[in-house]
């Protein structure tokens, strides 16, 4: 660097944030209680084995490494998510009084509810079989709560974006699932969803107006809709309103806000009155609603 640089242009220290259970350790060093490092070590020691068995391999120390980090990151989620607004002399208590085992559970708590949570809105019957749901749960136990003690971490604000991200898709799903269940013909109880499918299905059929609730169609319902509003020309805004009165509070805010979004993005609704022709038209249709349209003809 040259020794004229100003001190201006020097780049801003990375501020140090090592796991909560590092940091909380570190706060012994002011206690003289000597049984409380003992136990603290043993409970540690216990669940780092147990993570080793579990999800690791305990016959090496490569296995018990991982464990180790393993077990770092997630009473570290856990103690975060417990003293989200306390500090690390409030972390070290919560341990004394609680144990590092009582932190552990609330850790691996949060990352087996958010292993439950859909992470997209494609929806297979696959993803409720046992050995996928355990995949999952392992793979995202590692992705989340693996830290180096000697390291920074970020594993909370992973978590708490992931948790975001998939609740949003858990709306989009729930969503999806009870307009299937309402659909005008019949509910539709096929075990493969897909979410995102259903809602355009829904949203663009609803400009026809009547409030006619549609989770699925085909080329000849569209078709048939198309002719319909070429016709009779009606009010695309009338038509949602008429859609959004029959939909639960809890679901109105996925359909609101992906109207929105289809009111000026979606090519289907923007050609629909002009002269494209129908096969086109379809297979933009088809590009929103995927495998929620049912074949009928060629």
């Amino acid at each position: 660097m040259d020794a004229q640089t100003p001190q201006s242009a020097l780049p801003a220290l990375v501020a140090e944030n090592l796991p909560r259970l590092v940091r909380a350790i570190r706060c012994l060093a002011g206690h003289d209680v000597e049984d409380d490092r003992v136990i603290l070590a043993d409970e540690l020691a216990g669940i780092t084995a147990m993570v080793a068995e579990k999800f690791t391999n305990d016959k090496t120390a490569e296995g018990i490494q991982r464990a180790f980090f393993l077990t770092v990151g997630c009473v570290s989620l856990g103690l975060d998510h417990e003293l989200a607004h306390e500090g690390d002399e409030a972390a070290l208590a919560f341990l004394i009084e609680h144990g590092a085992e009582h932190a552990f559970q609330a850790g691996f708590r949060l990352v087996r509810e958010l292993s439950a949570l859909p992470e997209d809105a494609l929806v297979g019957e696959y993803d409720q079989d046992p050995v996928y749901l355990q995949r999952r749960l392992k793979e995202l136990f590692v992705d989340v709560c693996s830290a180096d003690p000697s390291q920074n971490w970020s594993g909370y604000e992973k978590y708490e974006l992931l948790h975001g991200q998939r609740k949003s898709v858990q709306a989009i799903v729930r969503a999806a699932g009870w307009l299937r269940r309402h659909h005008w013909a019949g509910p539709i109880n096929d075990p493969d969803l897909n979410a995102e499918g259903v809602i355009a299905v829904a949203i663009i059929s609803a400009i026809e107006g009547g409030g006619r609730i549609m989770a699925r169609s085909s080329q000849k319902e569209f078709e048939r809709m198309v002719k319909s509003v070429r016709k009779n020309k009606p009010d695309f805004d009338e038509g949602w309103a008429a859609l959004m009165v029959q939909v639960p509070a809890q679901h109105q805010a996925v359909l609101a806000e992906r109207i929105e979004n289809y009111r000026t993005h979606c090519t289907v609704i923007q050609k629909v009155r002009t002269r494209t022709a129908m096969k086109t038209l379809f297979a933009e249709f088809e590009n929103y609603a995927g495998s929620e349209l049912e074949a009928d003809y060629g």
